[in-house]
């Protein structure tokens, strides 16, 4: 089996790597098969441990340069782009990154032999409060998307080409909503979310952290575990199983910062969270106090896809991944 991931550099890429080299993979409900090559289309190398195997061909470059070598893949997930707030402060690069770069991709898919099954991460972004309109309240399969920032418009545009383009059968899409995904390992990135892993991750390392909202924003929430299951699930099950071309939304893990923190004492221990320096950031809270934070996810649900039961779990999850 051949697949692709672009952004395969990128965390949830190079998790998204190793679990797909680890053993045998099922593609649309077919008969479980080995990677036999995964190509990685980055920016950035892949770590020594992917860029190392046999069956990993690096693509290093801009989707438009990389692509037209790369022949003929059964799967391909796309976890490239410009995150929020990158989106919100350069509109051209978010323009050119999450929506003419995807449509390079789509027409790339079908010119392929056969339709490849193409996982697209869109966000939990697409939904928003608008000013203008009612409050939002839990979301479901049927909540309308009115996305309040440039990346969550991109997203959603990306969800309908990608509706579009496999109702004529070019390609078997697949969009699954992401759920802000906490704790990444590393630096910080350019997020608007970047902080929630940060009031975790740095004071388990003995740093400071400082959280730009107010302590009772809720935010909902996934672990890397969980969300890779739920990208790898969107590829496994047939057209059929799948069924609607609209996107789909993960399950969330609601919760606030200040439930973070008092997991975080109970986790690591009592005081842990006096590292978190509380504060205001008008310009994060513009972009993460407008999205979604209660779900309904039986579409999600029916796949056998289910949120974590609480924050310590992620937490332990994390220490035992990086700790």
């Amino acid at each position: 089996m051949k697949i692709v991931i672009t952004g395969g550099a990128g965390f949830l890429g190079v998790l998204l790597a190793r679990r797909l080299l680890s053993g045998a993979v099922v593609a649309g409900a077919g008969t479980p098969r080995n990677v036999s090559e995964l190509v990685l289309v980055d920016l950035a190398r892949p770590p020594q441990d992917l860029s190392s195997d046999p069956r990993v061909t690096a693509a290093t470059g801009h989707l438009g340069a990389a692509l037209p070598a790369i022949r003929d893949a059964d799967v391909v997930f796309h976890l490239a782009g410009v995150v929020s707030s990158a989106a919100e402060s350069d509109f051209d690069l978010g323009m050119r990154t999450n929506l003419d770069a995807f449509r390079v991709l789509l027409e790339w898919a079908r010119a392929q032999v056969a339709p490849p099954i193409l996982v697209f991460t869109s966000s939990l972004a697409v939904f928003g409060s608008d000013p203008f309109g009612s409050a939002l309240g839990v979301v479901d399969e049927d909540t309308l998307p009115r996305p309040q920032s440039s990346y969550g418009i991109q997203k959603f545009v990306g969800e309908q080409l990608l509706a579009d383009y496999t109702r004529r059968g070019f390609v078997r899409g697949r969009s699954v909503r992401l759920m802000t995904v906490a704790v990444r390992p590393g630096r910080p990135n350019a997020a608007a979310s970047s902080f929630l892993s940060g009031m975790i991750r740095e004071p388990l390392a003995g740093e400071r952290a400082f959280c730009p909202v107010p302590a009772e924003t809720p935010i909902a929430l996934s672990s890397p575990r969980r969300t890779i299951e739920g990208i790898l699930r969107a590829a496994e099950v047939d057209d059929a199983t799948w069924g609607s071309r609209t996107a789909m939304n993960l399950p969330a893990l609601t919760t606030t910062p200040a439930d973070m923190a008092a997991a975080l004492d109970r986790v690591a221990g009592a005081g842990t969270s006096s590292l978190i320096e509380w504060g205001h950031d008008p310009n994060v809270m513009a972009i993460v106090g407008s999205w979604a934070a209660r779900f309904r996810t039986p579409r999600a649900a029916a796949l056998g896809l289910d949120a974590e039961e609480d924050f310590d779990a992620v937490i332990r999850q994390y220490q035992a991944d990086h700790g």
